[in-house]
């Protein structure tokens, strides 16, 4: 039998944006405000009234090829036999080195711990047989995570029947977060999990704020 190899599915097709996976994940792990392992980006798209609202979920892809791994001047980031990679906080030094390399944005510094963080699939999860939180708390079954290596399971077959599509191929990365009905305009939004678009009303704020001192 072949190895286990981890990966991830998101069907956009189910996604709603709830950002329930975003939550499941901050209670699992305690992540700090300022933080996230994982995060539901929102794109919107064409011009008004003409508009439509997309939903991108983001985590770390656990690259086949991953480049944080080969930065890493202390090996505090390594790549486990299932596909994983990992960050040891015990040798992470916060050079940041592993940061600027991914070209997802999916990390971040614990502002208490002064370290480098980020998804890791649950993995104290999946080492006990359990799925991880983000996958089980999802209310429309968009995430599908399992065995890629493994024809019988659900992701293996979810991926041969189906067009799929991956973040930034480009980069050589061989990411297994793998898409469902991504256009695009989706796929090339700019951001990962640490660096988040700015809501619509912040403009409208700013704006109303600009108005009021000029009435002054």
């Amino acid at each position: 039998m072949s190895e286990i190899r981890w990966g991830m599915l998101v069907d956009l097709r189910r996604c709603i944006g709830c950002h329930t996976c975003t939550i499941a994940c901050k209670c699992e792990f305690a992540v700090p405000l300022g933080g996230n392992k994982t995060w539901v980006k929102t794109i919107e798209k064409g011009q008004f009234p003409n508009v439509s609202r997309s939903f991108l979920p983001s985590f770390c892809n656990n690259c086949e090829n991953p480049i944080c791994v080969r930065n890493c001047p202390t090996q505090a980031t390594f790549k486990r036999a299932d596909g994983i990679v990992m960050q040891d906080p015990h040798r992470c030094i916060g050079c940041k080195y592993c940061m600027a390399s991914c070209p997802y944005d999916v990390r971040y510094v614990d502002p208490l711990k002064k370290v480098v963080q980020k998804c890791t699939w649950c993995h104290h999860r999946l080492d006990a047989g359990v799925e991880p939180a983000c996958v089980g708390s999802c209310p429309s079954s968009a995430l599908i995570f399992g065995d890629v290596n493994d024809p019988e399971s659900k992701i293996s077959k979810m991926l041969s029947a189906n067009a799929i599509q991956v973040l930034k191929t480009d980069k050589d990365t061989h990411p297994h977060v793998f898409y469902v009905a991504a256009d695009e305009v989706v796929m090339r939004a700019t951001g990962g999990a640490n660096r988040k678009e700015k809501p619509v009303w912040w403009k409208w704020l700013l704006g109303g704020l600009l108005f009021n001192k000029k009435e002054e």
